[in-house]
């Protein structure tokens, strides 16, 4: 179950441009199958959201809530995709202190016609926790 979180503006043919997903249920808490509490994931959601309200590419760059990413172990866990481009996933991202580069590393994935993000261009919290760097399906 998704659910977006800042309304993008779309592309002339009616497709979000780009999109960055969020894992809502990373770093949580639980106890007899039921989440304690705000999760780590829900807490960098926001602080996106909120720094995302001053963020030169906010409608240009959808940020939606993922329900859960399956890198439990790596958490907290955000993806950069668009059309044409290489999808990122990043995890083991500190719940506070990340969201600056994540922004940060979105705008220079924007910026990048085929979506690479050279490692040593990367903010430093997208260094080390790179999951998957996906091809994409032009």
């Amino acid at each position: 179950m998704t659910a977006t979180v800042n309304i993008s503006q779309t592309s002339p043919s009616g497709v979000n441009s780009h999109t960055l997903f969020v894992c809502k249920t990373c770093a949580s808490v639980w106890q007899d199958g039921k989440r304690l509490g705000e999760s780590g994931g829900q807490k960098l959601l926001q602080q996106l959201q909120q720094l995302a309200q001053d963020w030169e590419l906010r409608d240009d760059f959808l940020i939606q809530e993922v329900e859960c990413m399956s890198a439990c172990n790596r958490s907290c866990v955000v993806a950069f995709t668009a059309q044409g481009k290489l999808t990122y996933l990043f995890g083991d991202l500190a719940v506070d202190g990340s969201a600056t580069a994540v922004l940060e590393c979105a705008s220079q994935y924007y910026a990048k016609p085929d979506g690479l993000l050279p490692w040593s261009e990367r903010p430093e919290a997208l260094k080390k926790g790179i999951l998957a760097r996906i091809p994409s399906l032009s």
